[in-house]
């Protein structure tokens, strides 16, 4: 910083001004300030402003190890909402496995981060949270029903699809859900229940998938012979069943409605486009990074509900779903 105001003729205090982006100072000063930090290559020392202000102005955000569109999703809603409100993300990835967490949250601590948000897909992540001493304010994804959570109601959201269906006139419904321990899995299978039991159907025989393509391909073989619509737990899910019926000779949707989850950028175009249900990700991102930011200015770690931290999911009706066939 002394470099650059001996280069510049000006104060280190004057630099210190440019780099805060302090309003009272005349242009042409604070273009010479700029061009000597070009010419020199200047970056701030974030760790030693931090030593002064005891602020790093970073979040960290932990993700999993998975290239799941929801979770990937996040990561980029969290980046653009923290970078719109002055914050700098620290993102780490580590797998679902209680260590894996652990030592992902005690490397984002060590970094001083005023802050963090975990997008916790899976049972031992929230498990791992709950063993850890986290001292700053803390927000989980994926996980709206805990006080510390904001996300998109899962549950709602398969109760959109299998009411949807069941309007259509389907009676013979089943679900394909994701794997065990997933948050996101569970939700979703509750609200597909709930929608059949408030309607006074019974549920056909549970297909079990792994969010892939490949496990929705499998879980055709599994598929009762009067089944007449399918509500997937994912999109990828979704594709890979619609792949396998057609190679089967059952149509979608002349004799099987099919419904995904997450509305992924090529549920559009698959044949049939294929209906599912939209997740407002940058809506979740902003009011995760709110809800964070609020309880840094009110310097409260606490875990009290965020405002407004359940987002409503949207149904959005595509080609593949239809009224069932008569017999």
């Amino acid at each position: 910083m002394y470099d650059v105001a001996a280069l510049a003729g000006v104060s280190h205090i004057t630099v210190s001004r440019v780099l805060n982006d302090h309003p009272s100072l005349r242009p042409e000063t604070r273009e010479r300030v700029l061009a000597a930090i070009r010419q020199l290559g200047y970056r701030p020392n974030l760790a030693a402003r931090a030593l002064v202000t005891s602020r790093t102005g970073s979040i960290g955000v932990l993700t999993p190890e998975v290239a799941q569109h929801g979770p990937a999703s996040l990561v980029l809603a969290v980046e653009q909402a923290a970078r719109e409100r002055g914050y700098h993300p620290l993102v780490t990835a580590a797998a679902v496995e209680h260590e894996a967490v652990v030592d992902a949250l005690e490397f984002l601590l060590d970094q001083a981060v005023e802050s963090l948000i975990v997008i916790a897909p899976h049972d031992t992540v929230l498990h791992a949270i709950e063993q850890h001493d986290i001292r700053v304010p803390l927000v989980t994804l994926q996980a709206p029903d805990r006080p510390d959570g904001v996300g998109v109601d899962q549950a709602e959201g398969a109760r959109l699809a299998t009411r949807h269906l069941l309007e259509l006139g389907h009676r013979r419904v089943q679900h394909l859900s994701g794997p065990e321990g997933y948050l996101e899995a569970a939700a979703r299978r509750r609200g597909f229940e709930e929608a059949m039991a408030t309607a006074g159907v019974p549920t056909g025989a549970h297909l079990a998938g792994d969010w892939s393509a490949a496990s929705g391909f499998a879980a055709a073989a599994e598929l009762a012979e009067n089944t007449t619509a399918v509500v997937a737990g994912n999109d990828q899910m979704a594709i890979g069943l619609i792949a396998a019926l057609a190679k089967r000779g059952r149509r979608v949707p002349e004799e099987v409605s099919i419904v995904g989850f997450d509305d992924v950028p090529e549920a559009g175009f698959v044949l049939p486009a294929l209906s599912t249900v939209q997740q407002d990700f940058a809506a979740v991102g902003r009011r995760a990074v709110a809800t964070v930011a609020s309880r840094l200015t009110a310097g409260s770690v606490g875990a009290e509900p965020a405002p407004d931290a359940v987002v409503a999911p949207r149904l959005v009706v595509r080609e593949s779903t239809a009224p069932p066939r008569e017999d």
